[in-house]
């Protein structure tokens, strides 16, 4: 297919990283949602081809990735890590396959639409052959920023996240396991997948720091807030923290917007926005925690109150399954938008 052409009603579709944490949620996700397709293509690497996986029951054979396998293909979820995704592009172009893109490879590239589908949606037609999935922790944010900044536009964010093991992968969820299994033992914890010990601790780095002492993850959560809402004004402040949590990110989130927006409108906004789902009730200890969100598709949001610090503020609490909304649903809601818009 060409990227000007029509995507097919039932297109043929591929997972690259089927076998990973993100390829196996969205393969979830695509028949939960009944994502209609011709074919679906289940790529990994070599030591997982030859394997089945079962969708909307049948039997599909995993297939060695290679840079043929998209000869035949419409569009590629990729979730494989940021060099296959550089690597793989120029062979989709060559097939005309749409790359939608889980990793960080592509998000700031100027030409590439960085898209939440409840934020901007039809970004997501203007792509080039290929769209940007971004950071978890920015997609369950700017979900719960768009319906208050449609009331007035947001000055200043600033942020601080409490990220699961999971972020890092399924290795993470084992490390956690496994320091936690030690820890009651009376071993030493092996530490591999995190910079610290994660069990029992909170660990205030997530990816590389920078010249500046943040860190990446910092910088991805800035830029690309700004790129998402189409904003060159909006200040935002980040701080990212690793928690002893096996799955399901939280963030808390104090804004100040250049009018007033009053807890009642922002209330009413959370509960018309879609994606999101407002569980706020003090008197009853009703707020969003990660072990009850996980596995769930929408953006929780509880503790809203006035932020008297700054002249027109609001605080809230904010948690979402980072494997799915914050990665998988997030980039099979694209392909949806492929799939029911013209390209």
């Amino acid at each position: 297919m060409s990227n000007n052409s029509s995507l097919p009603t039932h297109p043929v579709i591929a997972i690259a990283g089927a076998t990973g944490a993100v390829g196996q949620e969205m393969l979830k996700i695509i028949e939960s949602r009944d994502v209609p397709y011709s074919k679906l293509k289940l790529l990994a690497s070599k030591r997982s081809s030859g394997t089945e996986l079962e969708v909307k029951g049948q039997k599909i054979v995993i297939e060695e990735m290679r840079p043929e396998s998209f000869e035949d293909v419409d569009i590629a979820l990729f979730a494989a890590g940021s060099d296959l995704s550089k690597e793989y592009l120029p062979y989709l172009k060559k097939y005309g396959c749409v790359m939608i893109d889980n990793s960080s490879a592509f998000r700031m590239d100027k030409d590439v639409p960085l898209v939440v589908p409840e934020v901007n949606p039809e970004a997501a037609l203007k792509h080039s052959g290929v769209i940007a999935n971004p950071n978890c922790s920015t997609i369950q944010m700017v979900v719960a920023l768009k319906p208050l900044n449609d009331i007035s536009p947001i000055k200043r964010v600033v942020v601080s996240t409490y990220q699961a093991a999971s972020g890092a992968g399924a290795k993470g969820m084992e490390e956690l396991y496994n320091q936690t299994k030690e820890f009651f033992e009376g071993k030493d914890l092996t530490i591999e997948a995190f910079s610290d010990q994660i069990a029992f601790n909170v660990i205030p780095h997530i990816d590389v720091f920078l010249d500046d002492k943040s860190t990446k993850e910092e910088w991805k959560m800035i830029e690309e807030t700004k790129k998402i809402l189409d904003s060159d004004t909006i200040q935002v402040a980040a701080n990212c923290a690793r928690v002893p949590v096996l799955r399901s990110h939280a963030e808390y989130i104090n804004l100040e917007f250049n009018q007033e927006v009053s807890v009642t409108d922002a209330r009413k906004a959370f509960e018309a926005a879609p994606g999101v789902e407002l569980m706020d009730d003090p008197e009853t200890n009703t707020y969003p925690m990660p072990y009850f969100i996980s596995g769930k598709d929408k953006v929780y949001i509880g503790r809203l109150r006035q932020d008297k610090s700054v002249e027109h503020g609001l605080s809230f609490w904010n948690c979402a399954d980072q494997l799915r909304k914050g990665a998988a649903l997030n980039a099979v809601q694209i392909l949806e938008v492929l799939i029911n818009h013209e390209l």
